[in-house]
């Protein structure tokens, strides 16, 4: 019996709706929970003598206590951004209509908006027109309100950006890793990678733990926030023989110009913000596949040739060995998807 496609429709539109909704609620839910902590958090500050040292601490106790019941989510930096929240917007019931409209990603992008007309303007406008979190932050980064409040022919400088903004997509539920910290679900699996590049970082995990060669597994998809941004490098390892970070990315597609630069600022990052005092420099391996060829791309700190040379590639696997695992994970994949099909 043949199932008409309005029937389908149907049944999809209701579950989208029910996503959605669901989406709604959690994220109303989160910004007022934060709106709370930060009014707390203002409020326990009030009570010490010496305000900055005093709120230091409350800041650091509580991202420790925090993070070790409620796991991922509640760095310093994060908490500071609640105590701000509040703080911008002290008055709930100006924003409560805001607050189940947008997410906490929209507003910690507007955080970062010193002017407080330009904060309420950019969050109105987000919630009336549904922009994405991109589609805010190029907004606030390209000073559209600024440009707006200046210009006499407001209807151009706004079609102009509508025309800029036609190719940014809006997140969805399932792929919002702040949604699945808040309620406590895994994060580190590839919601938001294909099907190949899954198969491809199993395997890839896989074999450099076989190898032998020092390699201890850290973190897939780890988290790494910067002021401004959230980056998710797909493997993480350790080799206790080079006392390293080894970081792998995975892509695809060709290899661009910007995946390269993508991976010379994780290695510049992780240095910066996880090498401990004894590790050496981070390792960056990048591994790019597309239809004709697969390209192999390492990259090292300090660019020190000859130490990389003579020190690390005993340790790393060959291009080799990287290829041949790559090409036989693709046959793997294209034999799996024609038994499936």
């Amino acid at each position: 019996m043949e199932i008409s496609n309005n029937y389908i429709n149907e049944i999809k539109k209701i579950l989208k709706n029910a996503r959605q909704k669901a989406y709604t609620a959690v994220n109303s839910a989160m910004v007022e929970a934060y709106w709370e902590i930060g009014r707390r958090i203002v409020e326990e500050e009030q009570r010490g003598k010496e305000r900055a040292e005093y709120g230091k601490e409350i800041v650091k106790n509580l991202s420790k206590e925090l993070t070790e019941e409620f796991g991922k989510g509640f760095s310093r930096r994060t908490l500071w951004e609640m105590r701000k929240l509040y703080v911008y917007f002290s008055d709930y019931e100006k924003v409560r209509t805001l607050f189940a409209q947008l997410t906490w990603s929209h507003f910690q992008k507007v955080l970062r908006v010193s002017d407080e007309k330009a904060r309420i303007f950019y969050l109105t406008e987000a919630a009336e027109n549904m922009w994405s979190v991109r589609t805010l932050d190029r907004n606030i980064s390209t000073l559209y309100y600024n440009r707006i409040v200046a210009s006499i022919d407001k209807k151009t400088v706004e079609n102009e950006m509508k025309e800029k903004v036609k190719s940014l997509q809006t997140e969805e539920f399932i792929k919002n890793p702040v949604v699945l910290e808040f309620l406590d679900l895994p994060a580190n699996m590839s919601y938001t990678e294909s099907q190949l590049e899954k198969a491809l970082t199993d395997d890839i995990q896989k074999f450099m733990m076989e190898l032998g060669k020092g390699f201890a597994f850290v973190e897939r998809q780890q988290h790494i926030r910067t002021e401004n941004s959230d980056f998710y490098i797909d493997l993480v390892f350790y080799n206790y023989i080079l006392k390293c970070f080894v970081i792998v990315e995975l892509k695809t597609g060709k290899l661009t110009h910007q995946d390269i630069g993508q991976l010379d600022m994780y290695v510049r990052m992780y240095d910066d913000l996880k090498k401990q005092e004894n590790d050496n420099s981070t390792i960056g391996l990048l591994l790019c596949t597309d239809t004709d060829s697969t390209v192999i791309k390492y990259s090292v700190l300090n660019d020190n040739k000859n130490l990389f040379a003579s020190k690390y590639v005993n340790y790393l696997p060959s291009e080799e060995e990287l290829i041949n695992e790559i090409e036989r994970q693709k046959i793997l994949f294209e034999i799996n998807n024609e038994v499936d099909m």
